[in-house]
């Protein structure tokens, strides 16, 4: 984020030598602070005292190396206690939307399966049925590709199989869908951090999805960008499928993850449903 004004300089490379420390993810040696700061190590131990009295920073008495102190720690903690992601994502979906003129919508688990919550038009109308309270299935739209990745199998697993069993649900896309290839299907998600459609469920009309993870690596909810299907780009080099990746890992770091996507649950080789076809739904 740019914030413009003049600010003051040693308080900003303070900031740096923080990062430093986050970013080492264990104690540091002073000379790898500096040098990660961009300051001389006489400067960098010259702010780790002032750091140290404001407990932002403290100091292992055996090996001399720094590590972020109990005050930052009180301080990451009152940021998660004030957080309200469905907020977050709500002040700025506006603004993706209207980068990419798509539809945009943030859809969480609810009972019945991944739920909309919110959704904010585009100028360019698109020929689909999505309010709040649709729900979508998991394996015939990008949302629920999405979730059926990143989300606890435990959520997952039995609405999988139940799409498996019954191929006739209106959402369903593609007949003959076997578990292997949803497991090829949620291995995909997750390499590319990413899921989409192009002209289904709905035929004509497309679409990006991408998770937003908590401080704890666990998905909070999906950003999705519907559109018709000849101005949604799922192109590898995509710039809507890069912008909507950018929005996602943006709320991702301001809700405490250390970046996105992270998958936090296990493979779906090892999840127990059962081997039942077939599903008509595909990508």
């Amino acid at each position: 984020m740019t914030v413009r004004g003049r600010g003051v300089q040693s308080v900003e490379i303070a900031g740096r030598i923080l990062e430093a420390l986050m970013g080492a993810g264990r104690a540091a040696m002073l000379r790898d602070l500096a040098a990660e700061a961009a300051v001389t190590p006489a400067q960098a131990h010259a702010y780790l005292v002032s750091l140290r009295k404001l407990g932002l920073v403290e100091q292992d008495g055996a090996s001399g190396r720094y590590r972020l102190g109990p005050f930052a720690l009180r301080l990451g903690l009152a940021r998660l206690r004030g957080l309200d992601p469905l907020r977050m994502a709500a002040e700025t979906i506006g603004q993706l939307s209207d980068q990419l003129d798509l539809m945009v919508a943030i859809t969480v688990w609810g009972d019945h399966g991944p739920t909309v919550v919110q959704v904010h038009e585009a100028a360019t109308q698109v020929h689909a049925n999505v309010r709040a309270g649709t729900v979508f299935s998991l394996t015939g739209t990008a949302t629920g590709w999405v979730f059926a990745a990143f989300a606890a199998p435990a959520l997952v697993e039995e609405m999988i199989a139940a799409e498996l069993a019954n191929p006739a649900h209106s959402q369903r896309v593609a007949a003959g869908m076997r578990l292997e290839d949803v497991r090829e299907m949620v291995a995909r998600v997750r390499q590319t951090g990413y899921a989409s459609t192009a002209g289904a469920p709905v035929p004509g009309v497309s679409a990006i999805s991408a998770p937003v993870f908590d401080h704890g690596g666990q998905i909070q909810f999906v950003v999705t960008a519907i559109g018709p299907s000849g101005l949604v780009d799922l192109s590898p080099d995509s710039t809507q499928i890069a912008a909507i990746l950018a929005y996602a890992n943006a709320l991702s770091r301001g809700l405490g993850a250390e970046r996105g996507p992270i998958r936090t649950s296990p493979p779906l080789a090892s999840a127990p449903w059962p081997a039942v076809s077939p599903c008509d739904a595909r990508r």
